[in-house]
């Protein structure tokens, strides 16, 4: 039996979370699940809101599903998140975004997988004051993990097929620290022939994703550009709800929604699991249960694309628990 990290997070994650547990657990999927609480709740019994404890459950099982964790907005704790993949070393965050059928969106036929670099530039929150009026930044960008990124996406890329890779920046502005990683996706690019290789700059990026997204296949950012560009990709395909995320290293992967903690809706029974459920099937291939997450992923997208038993955010009107049990019946 595989044991695998649960970090159930706070607001609607401990909703979801059992939601999917109760899935897997009907579909056959034997997981002695290791919980590890961590967040804002946390924090006030134990003082830090990621405890080594956590670090040293994923160092030990290798692999996590991860629920949000809420991070305040310009004040409180720096993101649990962020201090993860710095504390892993999950240098490669995965956002594939695919269109699902029965979820209406403007664009169809959308398939973009993007590659974001996890574990510096902005994120690395190197900041300071310099007066009561005055506070800087400092972006940090290196050679040694644009390379690594540049790897990691190309490999992927060839791995499943893909046939083009567009390397992101906002090089023409930011001529040192954007320049050095498209220098970097370049060098990498002169060894994988079979990808065409393009460059893009971000804001041009983000105007053609709303025009013609069916143009682009594989991205690859720097962790900002890759954090905004991945929630503007997950519109494409019906929102932050079926979204799926996973940040991956070396040793250990953590898979987890990109959606928030949705406190506003906390214990009413709206969440949707979708999105966390997606990051248990790609958790379940990853560790190598591909016949138990092929029988969950036709359950869910059968009852996505039927579309009669729907939570609120997309469209229907079902409660967590029956969305749920709509896809439990659903499992062959």
């Amino acid at each position: 039996m595989k044991r695998v990290t649960l970090i159930p997070g706070d607001g609607i994650g401990p909703e979801i979370s059992d939601a999917v547990m109760l899935v897997l657990d009907k579909a056959g999927v034997e997981i002695d699940w290791d919980i590890q609480t961590a967040g804002a709740d946390v924090a006030q019994k134990e003082g830090v809101v990621l405890p080594q404890r956590v670090i040293e459950s994923v160092k030990l099982n290798k692999v996590a599903l991860k629920a949000p964790v809420t991070t305040p907005i310009g004040k409180g704790f720096r993101s649990v998140n962020v201090a993860l993949r710095k504390e892993l070393d999950l240098y490669a965050n995965l956002r594939p975004c695919k269109n699902i059928k029965g979820i209406n969106t403007p664009f169809q036929n959308v398939d973009i997988v993007v590659v974001r670099e996890n574990t510096e530039d902005l994120y690395a929150g190197i900041e300071r004051k310099i007066d009561d009026d005055t506070a800087e930044s400092i972006k940090i960008i290196t050679r040694a993990a644009s390379t690594r990124i540049a790897k990691y996406a190309f490999e992927y890329a060839v791995k499943h097929g893909r046939k083009k890779l567009h390397a992101v920046t906002k090089a023409n502005i930011c001529k040192l620290s954007d320049g050095l990683f498209l220098e970097a996706a370049r060098n990498v690019a002169d060894d994988y022939p079979e990808i065409e290789y393009k460059e893009i700059l971000v804001d041009n990026l983000c105007m053609q994703l709303v025009q013609k997204p069916q143009q682009f296949d594989v991205l690859l950012l720097p962790n900002l550009y890759g954090d905004i560009v991945s929630d503007l990709t997950a519109g494409l395909i019906g929102g932050l709800g079926v979204a799926q995320g996973a940040n991956i290293g070396d040793v250990c992967a953590v898979f987890e929604p990109v959606h928030g903690s949705a406190p506003d809706i906390k214990g009413q029974n709206k969440a949707n699991p979708s999105a966390l459920l997606i990051c248990a099937i790609n958790m379940l291939k990853y560790i190598g249960e591909d016949e138990k997450a092929q029988k969950i992923e036709k359950a869910l997208y059968s009852v996505l694309e039927e579309g009669k038993v729907l939570t609120c955010d997309l469209g229907g009107n079902a409660t967590t628990t029956e969305f749920t049990t709509e896809i439990i019946k659903r499992l062959d």
